[in-house]
């Protein structure tokens, strides 16, 4: 990928991440209550736009920040995928 691709993706992937946390933090739903499909979502919107920034960070990619985005990842999706115990697989990445 050439310097200014990965520069314009970057830099739009910033202004989605500031205004996806903006988002997730306004929302009201609390666990269990109405809405909080809708807020996990988000949050899963928001985990995926950090594994974007890690993956096009300079340097080496690093393995701790990639697990942790993939833990977050799929400790989040674990409640959507039914089926496929998604927190255990996580769980192994620590």
């Amino acid at each position: 990928m050439n310097e200014l691709n990965k520069q314009s993706i970057l830099s739009m992937s910033k202004h989605a991440h500031d205004w996806t946390e903006h988002t997730y933090q306004q929302h009201p739903a609390v666990r269990g209550g109405e809405g909080w499909a809708d807020k996990q979502r988000v949050l899963l919107a928001d985990m995926a736009l950090h594994l974007l920034q890690t993956a096009l960070r300079d340097g080496e990619l690093s393995e701790e920040m990639l697990k942790r985005n993939l833990y977050a990842i799929l400790t989040i999706s674990d409640q959507f995928i039914e089926g496929q115990d998604l927190k255990s697989m996580a769980d192994a990445l620590y």
